[in-house]
């Protein structure tokens, strides 16, 4: 079975090798029709603390790191507003 991957928005990268991504998903409410967004939070590993609050990354499950981390991240799709405001100075 291939592993699943998914594209979110990083929301806290508070503690140690952890980051918290936020995946939007949009689906059609079963009675009314409206297209509504849903969202989950997933704890993904990121071993040298490369990534930060912002950023949009891809992020891939894998065998469970600890209780909550069965995800890591591959790559960032792209740089948050607070990298892209270092880069303008």
């Amino acid at each position: 079975m291939p592993k699943r991957i998914l594209i979110g928005t990083i929301v806290s990268d508070k503690t140690d090798k952890t980051v918290v991504v936020k995946v939007e998903r949009k689906v059609k409410h079963p009675l009314y029709g409206k297209i509504i967004r849903r969202s989950k939070k997933y704890h993904a590993h990121d071993e040298d603390n490369a990534f930060h609050t912002g950023e949009v990354v891809r992020i891939e499950e894998t065998a469970p790191y600890s209780k909550l981390k069965t995800w890591k991240v591959i790559e960032r799709v792209q740089a948050g507003k607070a990298a892209a405001l270092e880069a303008e100075v």
